[in-house]
Formats: structure tokens, C-alpha cells, sequence
């Protein structure tokens, strides 16, 4: 590139430091940015900063993202490629910004993990030694069961259970929208073991799963108990309640390619 565009990135990092009073980390992470797209225009021939295209940075990005760049770093430097040309549009020596609706790949997102089956049934058949633990199992049926959600497993009403049928309704889930889901037979037998020794504070309470005070058991609670149940049960690895949710998607997937 030209030595006037050169000029113009170190003029940039001069008022990052000076005015802008960024960090030296910021400013050496501006600075090494910058350069990786110094190199994609000499590269190519770009000689000045005005004759760069969003067509130009989205194949910088591209290219980046091919050697191995993560969703975050490229992020990084498209926040710098964008700051960099707001400087030169704010002193004149730029007329739009060609970084500006460019978009860097989307991370993956990690799956979670799950449980296998063998690992399943020896959590949940484990056997129950008191009244705490019975609404527990109960609870823990109803994640692998059903896969709800936890929010929708504590904000769960008795209201919403229908042991006839095997099934219950979740009210306002993911996105506002209500639900019907079946329950196993395992998991029906659970909560009827727990709803006959449900304790209750008040005749209004509707909560399915209470603490023994009788009022409406927590996401935190919850959470707490399973992280309990797997210590008494000497699984060493964290189980967490999207683990039992995820593991019932997994398993019912594995089951209908049979």
C-alpha cells in the first residue's frame, strides 16, 4: 500500500492512545489487525484505504476465518477494521465505512453433553430413603421423561399433570408458547409415589414440587438436589438438569432409528 496509508493507521493508533487513552493491550490488538489487513491489500494490490469494498473485508474475513480464526477474534478485528474507518470518515479521508455490514461467522455452538441410558437408569433407580428424596426422583423422572426445561419443571402445577392420560401441559415455555408432553411410566409412578406424601403449607398451593414447608421448590433448589443426588450416588462426573433433558432427546432419537 501506499505510504500515506500506512500513515493513516499510525495516526489512528497515535489517537487511540492519546485521546481515546485505550489500553496498550487495545491498542497493540488495533495495531495487529490493522496489519492483517495491510497484508490482505498488498496482497492484492489495494493501494489506499478509500479503494477498499465490503466485498474486499468479507473476503479478508473469509480468508481469516479458513486459516483457523475463531467467531470471537474475527469479531475483534472487524470491530477494529470498523473503528479504524470511522476515524478516517470523521477526518476526511474516508467516504463510508466497508466494514460496517460485514458479519463475522457465527461460533458453533457446543452440544451438550448427555447421559447414556445404562447411566440413566442408575441414577434414577437408585432408590429413595426418605420424603425429599421421593420428590426428587420424581423431579429427576420428569427431566429424562418429558425434557423439560428446569424453569418449566419448577414453575410446573398440579394443575398441569394429567396422570390418566400420561401427559402434562407447560404453560408460557420457550418463546411464550405452551406445550403438551407425554410422561413414561416410570415418571407417572414416580410423582404419584411423591404426591402421596406431598406435603402442603396452604390449600392454595399448587406447586407439583415443594420443599417441606410446602412452598414452590426454585431453580437453584433444584439444581442443588441433583447436584446432591449424584454426590450420594457416586456419580463423579457434574450432572447438570439440561444433562437429563438432552440425554431424553438423544435417547428417544436413538430409539426411533431402531
Amino acid at each position: 500500500m501506499q505510504e500515506q496509508a500506512k500513515q493513516q493507521v499510525t495516526d489512528f493508533l497515535q489517537q487511540l492512545k492519546i485521546e481515546k487513552r485505550a489500553s496498550v493491550y487495545t491498542v497493540k490488538s488495533y495495531q495487529r489487525d490493522l496489519q492483517q489487513l495491510t497484508a490482505f491489500c498488498l496482497k492484492y494490490n489495494i493501494e489506499s484505504w478509500m479503494d477498499v469494498q465490503a466485498d474486499n473485508i468479507l473476503k479478508h474475513i473469509s480468508a481469516r476465518h479458513r486459516s483457523g480464526l475463531g467467531s470471537a477474534s474475527l469479531q475483534r478485528e472487524l470491530s477494529a477494521i470498523r473503528s479504524f474507518y470511522y476515524y478516517l470518515m470523521k477526518t476526511d479521508q474516508a467516504l463510508n465505512n466497508p466494514a460496517q455490514h460485514v458479519k463475522a461467522p457465527k461460533q458453533p455452538r457446543k452440544l451438550p453433553k448427555t447421559m447414556d441410558v445404562d447411566q440413566v437408569t442408575g441414577l434414577l433407580d437408585a432408590g429413595a430413603n426418605s420424603v425429599l428424596e421421593t420428590r426428587d426422583v420424581a423431579m429427576f423422572e420428569l427431566f429424562y421423561s418429558s425434557g423439560l426445561r428446569l424453569s418449566e419443571l419448577s414453575a410446573l402445577n398440579l394443575a398441569d399433570i394429567d396422570i390418566g392420560a400420561q401427559q402434562l401441559k407447560v404453560l408460557n415455555g420457550k418463546g411464550g408458547k405452551s406445550r403438551q408432553l407425554p410422561v413414561g411410566s416410570k415418571a407417572i409412578t414416580a410423582l404419584n409415589t411423591w404426591l402421596l406424601v406431598r406435603p402442603s403449607k396452604s390449600a392454595d398451593e399448587t406447586a407439583v414440587f415443594t420443599s417441606q414447608h410446602g412452598t414452590r421448590l426454585g431453580n437453584r433448589s433444584i439444581q442443588v438436589r441433583l447436584k446432591q443426588w449424584c454426590f450420594k450416588k457416586g456419580v463423579a462426573e457434574p450432572v447438570h438438569p439440561h444433562m437429563l433433558r438432552h440425554s431424553f432427546a438423544t435417547h428417544l432419537l436413538e430409539s426411533s432409528k431402531d
